[in-house]
């Protein structure tokens, strides 16, 4: 499904709307509830769901997270410190 930007003139409130192709565009602001709440020229942007190639295919060689760097345990002179600052 298409995610479309809309804004409105009046009170310049912005969001995005996820919305089917065919459904009609929004006229009336969520926030002032005016009839000034235009769709804006953006982007193409749309959102995937399921499981399908995208969720599979590039995650990454092995489908793990990349490993985090390890954080050096704290000295027992300086609690609360990560790295020895006095040595």
């Amino acid at each position: 499904m298409p995610i479309y930007a809309y804004r409105c003139t009046s009170c310049g409130f912005e969001k995005d709307h996820l919305q089917k192709l065919n459904a009609p565009v929004l006229v009336t602001c969520p926030q002032c509830h005016q009839d000034t709440y235009q769709k804006q020229l953006t982007a193409a942007g749309f959102q995937l769901k399921g499981n399908g190639w995208y969720a599979t295919d590039f995650k990454g060689k092995n489908g793990a997270p990349p490993a985090k760097p390890e954080t050096p345990p704290a000295c027992q002179a300086c609690p609360g410190a990560t790295a020895c600052a006095g040595n």
